[in-house]
């Protein structure tokens, strides 16, 4: 018989989002009639972007043409996109970032867990608490941490809490870590982080000769100019720092996937002899043996975002979350219950009222207002007394909820 990773036994009960998912067919079961509004997982709503919807519509004819049908792509992604990519999200904002150094995959959070089989297994690991669990079980997962305690904390990691005491802003950390995980705006607690907060991370990296994992995946919900959209805004950040975004939540690429990481050139490991090692190198070889590349027609419909129609579309799709934000937070903070996010970022961040626990929170609203958020302890033992809702749903179910959870006292 073919033994296991016991690794994967290490993993509390559930991933987060299928044990919603258990707990809300185990209610529609009970009551089919119940009208379900879910605002817990971050998906999208909203139709794809016109731009992006006819760009891919004329791949898929460019399919049918021996004269310009497309096979195998490159690994790294149509060098069209990546020098598009690198000119509208980068170059532009000052950030030395050439098209070579972007590659395009099918998921940021694919890439998040990805990028650990190129980082060796002794580095110690830092992630804020709470935290998008991801980032922690997938270290889990590659046999880099020891067993949960009763919290769900395991050992090994370098847990960095947040939460109302600290403006959700974690401390950089006295002692050396080697592997950092940063996220702005921050999921699930939406907070962003200012140019001279990434810059203390960025100056303690190179310190520590530390490497930032930076996940920017929802940097398109950034309206405040003040705030930077990427870690390589920051001086020096292009030493220490690897960048994840996604075109899932700026275009609604959830179900059509595809989003690119950015792995500087200028960016070294240590190997096990004490020599220096390109990262890009081993990303670059990673991608090309266990990744065939995105789809021409998904990415085409990518390099529709940064047309002139595509730019205004996707504009147009991020303030109508932000607008649902903005419901949300106004609503819940009328109704008295202490609210946080919902600015630069689609999630609100509630503290549970009268020392409810998160889970007890996520039943009473699914079972008095039918309504689905996440409960904050699913993304770490800080996030117990929390709750995240999302602002990706249409206006009319935004509205409803809101009315629903309002006129209910917890």
């Amino acid at each position: 018989m073919a033994t296991i990773n016991d690794n994967y036994l290490k993993l509390k009960a559930g991933y987060l989002f299928p044990e919603i998912a258990r707990r809300v067919k185990a209610f529609a079961e009970v009551n089919p009639d119940a009208p379900i509004i879910k605002l817990g997982i971050g998906d999208v709503t909203e139709p794809l972007p016109e731009a992006c919807r006819s760009a891919m519509i004329q791949a898929v004819e460019d399919m049918g043409d021996r004269s310009t049908f497309k096979g195998y792509g490159p690994e790294q992604g149509y060098l069209w996109l990546r020098e598009k990519i690198a000119q509208h999200d980068f170059q532009a904002r000052g950030c030395d970032i050439d098209a070579s150094e972007i590659f395009v995959s099918d998921g940021s959070k694919c890439d998040c867990g990805n990028i650990l089989d190129i980082l060796g297994d002794d580095n110690k690991i830092a992630v804020t608490d709470p935290v998008y669990p991801v980032y922690v079980d997938t270290n889990v997962m590659a046999g880099r941490t020891g067993e949960a305690n009763d919290k769900g904390e395991y050992d090994g990691l370098v847990y960095l809490p947040i939460s109302a005491d600290n403006d959700f802003i974690a401390q950089i950390p006295s002692e050396k870590v080697d592997l950092i995980y940063l996220c702005f705006p921050n999921n699930p607690t939406g907070a962003t982080a200012t140019k001279e907060y990434l810059q203390a991370w960025v100056n303690y990296a190179q310190e520590n000769n530390s490497l930032i994992l930076f996940d920017a995946a929802y940097e398109a919900f950034i309206t405040d100019p003040e705030i930077p959209h990427s870690i390589y805004e920051i001086e020096g950040a292009k030493n220490c720092a690897i960048e994840f975004r996604s075109f899932s939540k700026n275009a609604g690429f959830t179900g059509t996937r595809c989003a690119l990481t950015v792995v500087p050139k200028t960016l070294m490991g240590k190997a096990k002899d004490g020599s220096d090692v390109e990262i890009w190198k081993l990303w670059n070889r990673r991608q090309s043996t266990k990744f065939n590349g995105v789809s021409y027609i998904v990415q085409r419909g990518a390099e529709a975002v940064y047309s002139e129609a595509g730019q205004a579309q996707t504009k147009a799709l991020i303030s109508f979350y932000l607008e649902n934000a903005k419901i949300i937070r106004e609503q819940l903070t009328a109704a008295g219950l202490k609210v946080y996010g919902g600015v630069n970022a689609p999630y609100v961040w509630v503290k549970t009222p009268n020392g409810l626990s998160s889970w007890d929170f996520f039943d009473k609203l699914l079972q008095n207002a039918n309504v689905v958020g996440t409960p904050g302890s699913g993304f770490g033992a800080a996030g117990e007394g929390y709750f995240r809702i999302s602002a990706f749903n249409s206006r009319e179910n935004v509205n409803e909820a809101m009315s629903r959870i309002t006129a209910n006292p917890y």
